[in-house]
């Protein structure tokens, strides 16, 4: 039989003076409840016999839990308690709000994505309730709150947002994320003097994260697959040509960031010099020059003759109708088509498909890789990725190193353009190109 809990009765100390709280579980759920100062007439011999009182309630089921919500809201955006704290929801939402324009504009909308978590749960507590134990039931309410939804998932029945779309579970690295936003938002209300310490530091606050394999797309017949599919689909009269040789030879000869090669303009690109500015990045590391290897330098070229706009102040790689890609668009009109079309060349010459789990981010390991082969040293590979740490690039020499002399060879013969293996639709068969 479980053991039952009967709470505990709470001293705090606010600006406004020494009070008492409750901390008990009822209907399977922790419950924290403010009861008042010292000042209000409350001691703890008043505040033990509330607890009392509080938990014969629960367990007769009469007790119903406070409308903190309501409380907040009728405090306005404050954010104030009836002790005069602050609650966590207002706080969160203007600390947030304080980094646009500070942040790029990706990485605000994944502090957005993360308090969407985050409030659902934290929205109504005082910042000062906020404690160890309240972090590790909020990691443990994200963890079974994704089981049910896979569950769901996997009866056919998904559970639904507020505009009917099906969610999603969170694996361990998407939680983990939302406590890290939680631990800067405390760690800004410690600054602040809010609270006295951020509960949400430290690893054990976290999941434990399962280690993938690294992604490699890093031999000279994944890349001309994926460069075929490209060329193919762009010819397809079953689809209007998006310049996807052009997009996917970017990410793999160039390696921006999805988000900086959908702000590319046309002036950033200095065909004449052989050099891309990457001007807008999310990192001051990512604010850099790239050198063009001779294979994208003419790919490009062709790409701007054939360019409908080609202003310096013109996307180099806009959409179908002329407006501005989006990662989502880059993911699913063009890399995952050309992924699978690519698996199907490779199927057709006997070789193994590309790598699972490849997105765009990974073309940046490829764009790392070409340039280690290409004799380049580390402290330049980092400059033109626009990392700020050496732990990456190196894990890449480590890599590339295992590969023998004449793989590392015919990589560097591709993208300098020389031989039979050039990055051009002439590697495909007749009957592959008339596919």
């Amino acid at each position: 039989m479980a053991r039952r809990s009967e709470g505990q009765v709470v001293e705090r100390h606010w600006k406004s003076g020494r009070g008492y709280a409750l901390r008990f579980r009822a209907y399977g759920e922790r419950q924290y409840l403010t009861l008042g100062l010292e000042a209000e007439g409350w001691d703890r011999k008043r505040a033990e016999e509330e607890l009392a009182n509080v938990m014969a309630d629960v367990r007769r089921g009469f007790w119903t839990p406070p409308a903190r919500r309501r409380r907040s809201e009728e405090r306005g955006e404050r954010g104030l308690s009836d002790d005069g704290e602050l609650f966590f929801g207002p706080f969160a939402r203007r600390v947030v709000a304080q980094r646009e324009g500070e942040v790029s504009a990706s990485y605000f909308r994944i502090m957005h994505w993360g308090l969407s978590h985050l409030l659902p749960y934290f929205a109504d507590w005082p910042l000062a309730e906020i404690d160890v134990e309240a972090v590790d039931a909020y990691r443990a309410f994200k963890v079974e709150e994704s089981e049910s939804i896979r569950r769901a998932i996997e009866r056919r029945k998904p559970k639904r947002d507020e505009h009917g779309r099906p969610r999603r579970p969170l694996n361990a690295t998407s939680i983990n994320k939302t406590l890290k936003l939680l631990q800067w938002v405390l760690s800004i209300a410690v600054e602040y003097e809010h609270i006295d310490r951020n509960p949400a530091e430290g690893r054990r606050r976290r999941l434990p994260e399962p280690k993938h394999a690294p992604v490699h797309l890093d031999t000279v017949e994944q890349i001309q697959a994926l460069l075929d599919a490209c060329a193919l689909l762009d010819r397809s009269p079953k689809r209007r040509s998006e310049g996807r040789v052009a997009v996917i030879s970017t990410l793999l000869f160039a390696g921006p960031r999805a988000e900086e090669l959908c702000n590319l303009l046309w002036r950033d690109v200095d065909l004449a010099n052989g050099r891309i500015h990457i001007g807008r990045s999310k990192t001051q590391a990512g604010l850099r020059e790239i050198d063009l290897l001779p294979v994208l330098r003419d790919t490009l070229a062709t790409h701007k003759a054939n360019a409908y706009r080609s202003g310096p102040d013109d996307l180099v790689f806009p959409t179908e109708t002329g407006g501005r890609r989006d990662r989502n668009n880059l993911r699913s009109r063009t890399l995952g088509l050309a992924i699978k079309r690519a698996d199907e060349l490779l199927a057709k010459r006997g070789q193994p498909s590309l790598p699972r789990g490849l997105t765009t981010h990974k073309l940046r390991h490829t764009f790392a890789s070409i340039l280690v082969a290409c004799g380049e040293d580390p402290a330049s590979v980092m400059a033109q990725l626009g990392h700020a740490h050496p732990a990456f690039t190196l894990r890449v020499y480590a890599h590339l190193m295992r590969r023998g002399t004449e793989e590392r060879a015919r990589l560097k013969a591709l993208v300098q353009g020389e031989g039979n293996e050039a990055m051009t639709i002439k590697s495909l068969t007749a009957e592959e190109a008339g596919s």
